[in-house]
């Protein structure tokens, strides 16, 4: 079972900056596909951002292409995603997910068998 911890969340003003965190258990996370997604309140949970680990080859939902950055450490087995240019409209619960058996980066939700608890993210306007 692969446990997932997110973090560095917070309260920030819209066009700063913000680096979310994901540590990973197992010993294989190199040949993990990792993803970002998130929810707002009353809305359904939505693709961020996915990478396959071995590669670094990595897709993102159009809202945030060009302003968020997907990565990962695979020495620290831990994902991250860098947030740039935040607006209003990016204020969710942003989790990770993992598949440890997968071959791409899925933007499909029911592709990843591991959820992290989340972290909230707010920006303000």
């Amino acid at each position: 079972q692969v446990q997932l911890v997110e973090s560095g969340g917070g309260l920030v003003q819209a066009g700063d900056s913000l680096k979310l965190s994901c540590a990973a258990s197992g010993r294989t996370f190199s040949r993990y596909i990792m993803g970002w997604f998130r929810q707002a309140p009353g809305k359904e949970r939505e693709f961020v951002a996915a990478i396959i680990t071995s590669s670094g080859s990595s897709q993102y939902a159009d809202s945030v292409k060009g302003r968020f950055s997907i990565s990962t450490d695979n020495a620290k087995n831990t994902m991250y995603l860098q947030m740039n240019s935040l607006k209003p409209e990016d204020t969710a619960v942003y989790v990770c997910a993992a598949n440890p058996t997968g071959y791409y980066a899925a933007t499909n939700p029911n592709y990843y068998h591991n959820w992290g608890q989340g972290t909230q993210v707010t920006v303000s306007s």
